[in-house]
């Protein structure tokens, strides 16, 4: 598969479900009380799970892309800790809780293998310090 974006790394797209998940059957389950405090910070750790990714993408160069996908990795396991908060509060039910975690889990699994990939390109003797400029959205007439 040829990646001309964030948009088509699998580790974004996992972060992406965990994100929209947490916006989307999370936050609204919660009491009313819950979803201007734990609410906000869940959803604010799965929003930075995505954005994290991203800025690493277009920083062009495989140790810093590492280094955003750390935070975004961090992200993920912020996100997991408040579910774990919200069900050990008895605010979210086990099936949303459960579900969660393996989002979560897949997310982290792929953000480990890209940042795995990033790290030994990094240390290939024929890579230049930074990485090629994708052509996206160039014109090849």
């Amino acid at each position: 598969m040829n990646i001309q974006t964030f948009e088509d790394l699998e580790c974004w797209k996992a972060c992406r479900k965990l994100r929209i998940f947490v916006a989307k059957e999370v936050v609204p389950v919660l009491p009313k009380y819950e979803q201007y405090r734990l609410g906000d910070q869940i959803l604010r750790a799965a929003r930075s799970s995505t954005a994290n990714t991203a800025e690493g993408y277009g920083r062009f160069h495989y140790l810093d892309n590492a280094k955003f996908c750390s935070n975004a990795r961090g992200s993920c396991w912020e996100t997991l800790d408040h579910l774990i908060t919200a069900y050990d509060e008895e605010l979210i039910p086990d099936d949303i809780y459960q579900r969660g975690r393996e989002l979560s889990h897949h997310a982290i699994k792929l953000l480990n293998g890209y940042m795995n990939y990033l790290y030994k390109q990094s240390k290939k003797k024929s890579t230049n310090l930074h990485e090629q400029f994708a052509e996206y959205g160039t014109d090849n007439r």
